[in-house]
């Protein structure tokens, strides 16, 4: 159980240093700044990595959403579910901690840039409100799911597992991060959130709510769409 809790929290450090700092250290750097398509991409193969690094020791789910959407699906013992959420939340705020540390170190660096938190409203990147915000959050979240289900499933080719599912991350970070920074993992955004505080945590709440909808929704259907023989 320790190492796999220790692979859970190295995974999503992993993801939040990866992702968020792609956004926070490369997305707009001068003339050779990655933009959005850069930062979806990156979130999506720190996933893909971790897949196949860790994917046979812990399952790789780095993202609570994920843990509590596999165990609506029937994939994952009840009695594992806090315990994986605590350490992808410590391997969250750990991952948003060095980023902070190395961030800071840029002369003009600030935080009221959010270190890559999930926001809405005025803190959306693109103005979204609350309702459009919680909806992404849902509906992206669902699909993640969906998709981490079937490719995941006996039938499927197992191979090709952590390709697909880094894939529809990237894909999901293209269509929402102008939404809310894209979160469909509160693990990714509380990391960040406890770090910049103040309005971060404030709309942390949405970060978790919809995401775990969606992931409960996505479990439910697929288990009843191609259930476990």
């Amino acid at each position: 159980m320790v190492k796999t809790l220790t692979a859970e929290f190295i995974g999503t450090f992993w993801l939040v240093l990866g992702g968020c700092g792609s956004a926070v250290i490369a997305a707009a750097f001068p003339n050779v700044g990655i933009g959005l398509l850069g930062v979806s991409l990156a979130f999506g193969l720190t996933v893909v990595t971790m897949a196949y690094a860790i994917g046979h020791i812990s399952g790789c789910h780095l993202n609570p959403a994920v843990t509590v959407g596999l165990w609506a699906g029937g994939r994952f013992e009840t009695g594992l579910v806090a315990p994986y959420i605590i350490a992808q939340v410590l391997g969250g705020f750990a991952g948003a901690f060095v980023l902070y540390i190395i961030a800071s170190g840029a002369p003009e660096f600030s935080l009221e840039g959010g270190l890559a938190s999930n926001g809405y409203g005025e803190h959306s990147p693109g103005g979204y409100s609350l309702g459009a915000g919680f909806i992404t959050e849902i509906v992206m979240t669902f699909f993640f799911l969906f998709v981490i289900l079937g490719v995941t499933h006996k039938r499927a080719t197992p191979a090709l597992a952590g390709l697909a599912i880094g894939l529809c991350l990237t894909l999901i970070h293209l269509i929402s991060i102008p939404v809310t920074n894209t979160s469909v993992n509160p693990a990714r955004s509380t990391g960040p959130a406890l770090i910049v505080g103040d309005w971060a945590l404030g709309q942390l709440w949405l970060f978790w709510v919809a995401p775990i909808i969606g992931a409960v929704l996505a479990g439910v259907i697929y288990r009843w769409l191609c259930p476990e023989e």
